[in-house]
């Protein structure tokens, strides 16, 4: 079996039974905010889109781009599409010429052509990607890969009932606005952004020893960002608190808790992968001479991409649209159908627009969306937990393009500013990502489905026994969940109880049910 790096979380998988490519992602993503790093623009398009099939993890832009796909990618290739509860990836994809597809069935092992098998884990809840995430295994000849990309499953079982993996391609670095868009002192945004970075390498370790491959090759990330306003979050500064480190970074923090099986691939990267275990790989430059010259790449790239982003924001501004009107016309309908979502927001969230592409400008609108209330109004002086700050223009384009997921667009764009009173509410970006019917309905369902979910299962951790499953979205706590004194962490995704009471103490609601052991209690 042999990998081609092309660059993020895209590869190319090729086998005697055939060829894979895996989410290609060329162009700029979010408001042209996010771009691939190492450039991969200069790669042999045409041959490498020249392929038996092809898979899309999911629909976040960074590894759904529609103009690439349309452009380079064969439309004989057959889709290998992940289970999903709504059909918008495969509509999109049908939409850009694509005929063929084959409809997986989650965790179910598919047998193709010649021999090559694959298997596609989709993960469903309202916080997976854009209403879905999914990972991909891969066998042929004795050869087993999983290209878990940037996917967040509770565990690999499934995976390793399979068979020993020699190549495990996972995500490490970040792909989130927070902390660096919150309005907050420096020194509490470092802290933060550190906490990040370090849940990132530990969730990444556990998921290394929990397949325990042959090989591992850290992908999905980090993006770079070659805007002027936007520079400052690539990972050249010497900040302990970015969130953006990249393979070089990774390769170094994996030293340190004994790793030794790392591969990067860079655009153009060959990994020849053997049963046996033994994988040889060839770089188009040495690795450690590219990274060791990443910020001038970085300010090369800057210069040469500076009119594609130039181009993107001419496109922005359209001054005709009615923005009150028409974010009342697309929400206020779904307001008024939102039960558990509205009731998780419990209160106004405030954007106010600015005149400029960000949230430097200069406050020329303040719209409130008003859950309890199910209505969009202009803002009245009242006090607002939630409040975002950014363009006009972004929010003119959205309903320019009837945008129905601003996560997938505006928020991961890093193009605004965010405060908020208290602590963070997951329900405010599930509601701006279901901007749909089909999907509100979706999330609503889901939401209702968990809310009524009966944990009877306990785990013991340290003096307590908990419920196994985390509220927040049913990780297994005796595998990620970590106790220090009161407080329990799950570190799936890095969320925090405290047990005497059951409150979250990392967003609103989703109380965890505990109590001390006999054991602790007869000592205590």
């Amino acid at each position: 079996m042999r990998i081609t790096g092309t660059g993020h979380a895209s590869m190319r998988i090729d086998t005697a039974a055939g060829s894979i490519l895996c989410d290609p992602w060329v162009n700029p993503a979010y408001f042209a905010s996010w771009f691939p790093f190492p450039d991969n623009s200069q790669l042999d398009w045409e041959t490498l889109g020249d392929v038996d099939y092809l898979y899309v993890s999911h629909l976040h832009r960074d590894h759904f781009d529609a103009e690439h796909l349309k452009r380079f990618i064969s439309k004989k290739a057959t889709v290998l599409l992940p289970e999903y509860p709504t059909s918008q990836l495969e509509d999109e994809l049908r939409d850009l010429g694509f005929t063929s597809f084959l409809k997986t069935k989650s965790d179910e092992v598919h047998e193709l052509d010649g021999g090559l098998k694959i298997m596609i884990q989709a993960l469903i809840s309202p916080t997976d990607g854009p209403i879905g995430d999914s990972s991909l295994w891969v066998e042929h000849d004795g050869v087993r890969v999983l290209n878990q990309n940037d996917a967040r499953p509770t565990d690999l079982t499934r995976f390793n009932e399979l068979g020993h993996v020699h190549a495990h391609m996972l995500q490490f670095s970040g792909a989130i606005w927070y902390p660096m868009v919150y309005e907050l002192p420096d020194g509490a945004k470092t802290a933060f952004g550190k906490q990040k970075r370090d849940r990132q390498f530990d969730r990444t370790w556990r998921y290394i020893d929990d397949l325990k491959a042959d090989h591992v090759f850290p992908i999905a990330g980090p993006p770079c960002f070659l805007d002027d306003t936007l520079w400052q979050f690539n990972d050249i500064f010497g900040d302990e608190g970015n969130i953006f480190p990249d393979q070089s970074v990774f390769l170094s923090e994996y030293a340190k808790v004994g790793g030794t099986n790392g591969i990067v691939l860079l655009p153009g990267s060959v990994t020849s992968l053997a049963a046996s275990g033994e994988a040889e790989t060839t770089h188009p430059v040495p690795v450690d001479e590219f990274f060791a010259d990443k910020q001038a790449h970085l300010e090369e790239m800057r210069e040469r991409k500076a009119p594609i982003i130039a181009a993107e924001k001419a496109s922005w501004r359209h001054p005709e649209i009615d923005v009150l009107g028409a974010l009342k016309k697309r929400i206020e309908p779904l307001l008024e159908e939102s039960i558990y979502m509205a009731q998780g927001v419990g209160g106004p969230v405030r954007f106010d627009l600015t005149d400029s592409f960000g949230p430097d400008g200069n406050v020329i609108e303040s719209i409130v969306v008003d859950f309890p209330g199910k209505q969009v109004r202009p803002y009245a002086d009242e006090k607002v937990r939630y409040r975002f700050k950014t363009g006009r223009a972004l929010i003119e384009h959205l309903i320019h393009i009837d945008e129905g997921d601003w996560v997938n667009s505006l928020f991961l764009s890093c193009r605004f500013s965010a405060a908020r009173i208290g602590q963070y509410n997951e329900y405010v970006y599930a509601f701006f990502k279901c901007l749909s019917e089909e999907r509100l309905q979706y999330a609503e369902g889901w939401y209702d489905e968990h809310e009524k979910a009966v944990e009877a299962e306990d785990t013991v951790l340290g003096d307590w026994t908990v419920q196994r499953r985390c509220p927040h979205l049913k990780a297994d706590l005796s595998r990620f969940g970590m106790v220090d004194g009161n407080v329990l962490t799950c570190q799936l995704h890095g969320w925090k109880f405290d047990l005497p009471s059951g409150r979250c103490l990392t967003s609103v609601g989703h109380k965890i049910r505990a109590e001390k052991t006999e054991a602790a209690q007869q000592t205590s």
